[in-house]
């Protein structure tokens, strides 16, 4: 069909950036089927994401950084920093071709936040600039308050670990050893870091930040977000806007196996998502928790990892658990028979628990994840940090009891259901997220009115 309008969608090709993403264009795509959508990925993102066509969506590959003709064998880190290193060159290059192709200028780009260079493209062309954040509010939040908290901090003897953020609408709970590390800009500030802080400095100017959240689970965070743009747009959970049709993958077993089980709100779910792998001491002491709890449990562990599981683990918890590459995890969270997730405390997972009225047990890592364990813990009181910040056998232990076994535990269940309950309603007709989504589907048709 002939096209009327052509959207850029420029991808951060990381971690869990991508696929949020894609989910906002489909739900875009679907209700705007006279826009074609050009999604800038990087060759490697775009094959994992795109198994299916799509009638007004093009997968564009754009050079990821790293050299030509060579297997890239570094860290995910160095990736991040090539790819930044090679932006935003990489990205001009294909979206002049996709323009000549189509025979269409782009008349709007909708960026991963992280991307600040197309606040620039967007001005250069005059067309507008929708950053999505794919984090929760509380972590952008911590980012444009940064040289608030840079202060506070500077005008106090006390320990950075000690400063409580009651400055900030909503995050009173929150101490400054929870923020993202990127807050911080040290001496040699990290790519990414320095991404971030040029991000903080280009929001104000777009004409919407879009989120994949719901504006009732941070009442007070977005208030106050509200008035920094010129538009603040929680559209999601997308999981719950545009529920999956495709039939859940079982491939490895994982519902079969759950179905098996026969009592609800009876297994530990596992998984610390696809960058991450535990230290090898922590997987010891988490295997050695599970078996002392004698929980049934479904755990997601990458193949190279389970060597570092005590020895005998997996012979005298054969029958107990089930240990596999890979799970398809809103899936498993939606099965009846889950009753807590630990993780990672990754937004998207965080969103898939809350969705699947299902609690967890953060060990978080690195970026958002220590913020976003704080307020699962403290705020939405839907699960519990780590004690310490890593596993060990006796306090795991008495996490997964808390959890599965106790009134508290029952309570932060009844918690995450009422969570569910005020998303649900947000992505109904009148809801606010649904009222959200609408308002950028008209900023994105603005220039058929030009």
């Amino acid at each position: 069909m002939g096209f009327k309008l052509h959207i850029g969608v420029l991808a951060f090709p990381f971690g869990t950036h991508a696929p949020p993403l894609l989910a906002l264009v489909q739900r875009l795509a679907a209700s705007a089927p006279d826009a074609l959508f050009s999604f800038f990925n990087s060759a490697t993102s775009n094959a994992a994401l795109f198994n299916t066509s799509y009638d007004n969506i093009r997968p564009c590959d754009v050079w990821d950084g790293t050299p030509h003709g060579e297997a890239f064998t570094g860290s995910h880190f160095e990736a991040v920093g090539l790819f930044l290193k090679a932006s935003p060159g990489n990205f001009d290059k294909v979206i002049q071709e996709a323009e000549h192709q189509s025979g269409l200028k782009i008349c709007c780009l909708i960026t991963d936040a992280f991307l600040w260079f197309a606040c620039d493209m967007a001005e250069k062309r005059g067309v507008p600039w929708l950053p999505f954040w794919t984090a929760a509010s509380c972590s952008l939040s911590s980012h444009l308050y940064t040289d608030q908290i840079v202060k506070a901090i500077q005008s106090t003897e006390t320990a950075k670990q000690d400063k409580a953020l009651s400055f900030i609408p909503g995050l009173e709970m929150v101490t400054t050893s929870d923020l993202p590390p990127e807050v911080f800009l040290d001496n040699s500030p990290s790519p990414l870091a320095i991404t971030i802080n040029k991000m903080v400095q280009q929001l104000p100017k777009s004409t919407a930040v879009v989120l994949n959240s719901f504006e009732e689970i941070d009442p007070i965070i977005t208030k106050d977000l509200k008035s920094k743009f010129r538009h603040f747009l929680n559209v999601g959970p997308s999981i719950l806007a545009s529920p999956a049709r495709a039939a859940p993958d079982d491939k490895t077993g994982c519902l079969s196996w759950l179905g098996s089980q026969n009592r609800p709100n009876s297994v530990v779910y596992i998984s610390f998502g696809t960058v991450i792998t535990p230290p090898e001491n922590e997987l010891a002491a988490l295997a050695e928790a599970l078996e002392t709890c004698g929980f049934p449990f479904l755990w997601s562990l990458k193949e190279h990892a389970k060597k570092s599981l005590p020895t005998g683990f997996l012979e005298r918890t054969n029958s107990l658990g089930k240990i596999v590459a890979w799970a398809p995890q809103q899936q498993v969270l939606a099965h009846e028979n889950v009753g807590v997730f630990v993780t990672h405390c990754g937004w998207n997972s965080i969103l898939e628990s809350i969705s699947s009225c299902v609690p967890l047990i953060c060990r978080p890592f690195f970026g958002d994840q220590m913020l976003n364990s704080r307020m699962v813990q403290d705020s939405w009181k839907v699960g519990v940090r780590v004690k310490g910040g890593v596993f060990t056998k006796s306090e795991t232990v008495e996490s997964l009891r808390e959890l599965m076994t106790t009134e508290k535990g029952e309570k932060m269940r009844e918690n995450v259901g009422v969570l569910k309950d005020k998303a649900m309603a947000a992505v109904e007709p009148q809801g606010t997220s649904s009222k959200n989504f609408i308002k950028l589907l008209e900023i994105i048709r603005a220039p058929e009115s030009r």
